[in-house]
């Protein structure tokens, strides 16, 4: 089931994207799970990377789309946002926000489903390297490249990461599990490490993004094979 949102101020518009899609899952064999929102702060406000396509109108009344997908980027770097908009110039700032593509006023179903199939396409190819993370109040999606490490305290697990730190519950072998052929390794107890974003060693610790990340006794002969391995690899 591929989520998606229509984010639209005008209902024809809006009714008419979801008959669009509805039509696209009849001649393509997919599945939707569609919410129409009629502004940009709807879709803003308590936003969890719930969606996996965001379809967002350009000019609305209270929050225009792209300060919307401004806002949407800075907790999802993943979800595939498709600008509809009357003027096309609005493309070129599509850029800023990572967006995919733009569908022009008034919409015909040929460029909105060769739109759409593109949008499908890179979504695919993003699955396996995301993980969906359940935090209190909702559950967050991260790209595993985004992560630095995860460090375990208790029986709560802080995912450190480019965007900022995620808490969740659950045990390490748990995540190692859900990250096994990712290039993670343990570092001692407490430390699962993204060998992507390990800079050097030094005094016995793994220097990952300006901190120190100590390497056990037990764990050190491995997890310096496994990081020799990866660096081997990324040289090739």
């Amino acid at each position: 089931m591929i989520k998606i949102a229509i984010v639209e101020d005008e209902a024809m518009y809006a009714k008419q994207l979801e008959e669009f899609l509805h039509q696209y899952e009849k001649e393509n064999g997919e599945a939707f799970d569609i919410t129409i929102y009629s502004d940009g702060d709807q879709i803003v406000n308590k936003y969890q990377s719930q969606y996996d396509i965001i379809l967002m109108d350009v000019e609305m009344k209270f929050m225009d789309g792209m300060s919307a997908a401004e806002e949407i980027r800075k907790v999802d770097t993943e979800v595939v946002i498709i600008f509809i908009t009357n003027m096309a110039q609005y493309a070129i700032r599509g850029y800023a926000v990572d967006a995919l593509d733009y569908v022009l006023k008034p919409v015909s179903y040929f460029a909105f489903s060769q739109r759409l199939s593109r949008a499908i396409g890179r979504m695919k190819k993003r699955e396996t390297k995301m993980i969906m993370v359940s935090m209190k109040g909702g559950t967050v999606r991260i790209n595993i490249a985004n992560i630095y490490y995860i460090e375990s305290q208790g029986h709560t697990l802080i995912l450190h990461t480019i965007l900022g730190d995620y808490e969740t519950t659950g045990t390490m072998k748990e995540m190692e599990e859900k990250l096994a052929d990712m290039n993670f390794c343990r570092g001692n107890k407490g430390y699962l490490i993204n060998l992507a974003h390990v800079d050097g060693i030094t005094d016995g610790c793994a220097m990952v993004k300006g901190e120190q990340l100590v390497l056990s006794r037990a764990r050190k002969k491995e997890f310096m094979e496994e990081l020799t391995k990866y660096w081997g690899e990324v040289i090739k």
